[in-house]
């Protein structure tokens, strides 16, 4: 029952993994053209979508300890698709603008707070420990796949019909996302006892602050968020405005940064098993760098014509990028849950997630305002100097001697 429970939740994972990776680019290019916003926007945009993270991930957490994982993933994938409607219907009918957009996007990070942090706690109820890094891998597989395919696919349709139509085409994936998830079976029997909800919390941070490993995890991670977020929210404006990429051109680079998590992911175990998981989330964190100042060092669009070596040295710099993030991700989920016993999951997942979301929060709407006042490349000239520091740090630190084995 275990093994078809994960299959539920893998499938519902991967339709809504496709469509989110849709909407990533539709809703930044839904921003740039159809409301002519800035850099800026856009950070504020993706900012608000995960400000709830900074309100509400801690008390997230303690819920989701005290109450059935699988009712909060249904419930929050259809809120999810009810909330894109709401963008494609209003954007068809004139009425969106910015602030409009800022305050649906909070409702419906929200909803991501729940459902994410739900997510990750489930995994390791559903199958058992000595198959966890298997389990992730195969949702990362499937998470890279949809990276490959969904920006190309996003391209091709926000060209065709437009970004509205394609934020719609998500909506559709959550909620049939929502639907699958209704089949699983499995219900919580790790419940954390009932408690103060400050004493609750008190224990997530704990749990996560004092443990040898997943301090210095956690720590490191903050920051790389941080940086990550300011690549996230300048790279599409500047590929469009700087390198004078179209849409579809813009898709197929986010393709290739999926081509490379495919990769990673199908590497991830092999090379856990052979180098130690400390070292490989080390390497990881190392490659990003190098892979950003490939990106960086594209030239610039002659008369709004992009040059052809601007695609080329893009899509490898996204290749690199998604690469790293394929090899590290199952790895470090797998640890984290591997460590933490059933009842701290929801609290630990959301300390995590909470404070790394906020950091977007930070990150997304700083990238912008440098891009804007100082220029796209000094904006991705300072996140390479802060994802080279976290790779660094990691080298440096405890965690590059961690094994699955370790805990405390």
């Amino acid at each position: 029952m275990k093994h078809k429970d994960f299959s539920r939740f893998w499938i519902a994972s991967t339709i809504s993994d496709f469509g989110a990776y849709i909407t990533t680019l539709a809703l930044q290019v839904l921003v740039i053209v159809n409301l002519s916003g800035s850099a800026t926007d856009v950070g504020w945009i993706s900012a608000s979508r995960w400000f709830p993270y900074m309100l509400l991930g801690l008390v997230a957490g303690v819920i989701i300890d005290r109450v059935n994982r699988k009712y909060i993933l249904v419930v929050t994938d259809i809120s999810r698709g009810i909330l894109l409607i709401l963008i494609c219907l209003t954007a068809m009918f004139g009425l969106i603008n910015i602030g409009w957009l800022i305050v649906i996007m909070m409702f419906f990070g929200v909803m991501s707070l729940f459902h994410d942090v739900a997510s990750q706690s489930l995994v390791p109820m559903i199958v058992p420990r000595n198959m966890l890094t298997e389990a992730n891998a195969r949702l990362g597989q499937s998470s890279a796949v949809a990276e490959t395919s969904g920006p190309a696919l996003a391209g091709g349709i926000v060209a065709w019909i437009g970004a509205p139509f394609a934020i719609l085409m998500n909506a559709g994936t959550y909620i049939l996302s929502g639907i699958i998830m209704s089949f699983i079976k499995y219900q919580n029997t790790d419940i954390a006892t009932s408690g103060h909800l400050s004493v609750q919390i008190k224990g997530g941070l704990q749990w996560v602050y004092r443990h040898e490993y997943l301090r210095t995890l956690a720590l490191n991670t903050h920051v790389w968020f941080l940086f990550h977020s300011m690549l996230s929210t300048v790279f599409v404006t500047f590929a469009i405005i700087e390198l004078g990429f179209k849409a579809s051109n813009v898709g197929v680079v986010l393709s290739a940064a999926g081509i490379g998590a495919v990769l990673g992911t199908s590497l991830s175990i092999r090379a856990g098993k052979r180098f130690g998981i400390g070292h490989v989330m080390t390497f990881s964190r190392i490659l990003y760098g190098p892979a950003v100042i490939l990106i960086v060092l594209a030239p610039a669009a002659i008369d709004g014509n992009m040059q052809t070596a601007s695609l080329v040295m893009v899509i490898f710099g996204q290749f690199l990028y998604g690469f790293g993030m394929g090899v590290e991700g199952p790895l470090e989920m797998s640890y984290r849950q591997s460590v933490t016993p059933a009842s701290m999951q929801g609290r630990m997942n959301a300390t995590m997630r909470s404070i790394n979301r906020s950091m977007i929060v930070i990150g997304a709407p700083l990238g912008g305002f440098i891009a804007d006042k100082l220029g796209f490349r000094t904006a991705l000239w300072i996140s390479i100097v802060g994802l080279a520091i976290c790779g660094i740090w990691l080298f440096f630190s405890k965690i590059y001697n961690a094994q699955i084995e370790d805990h405390d």
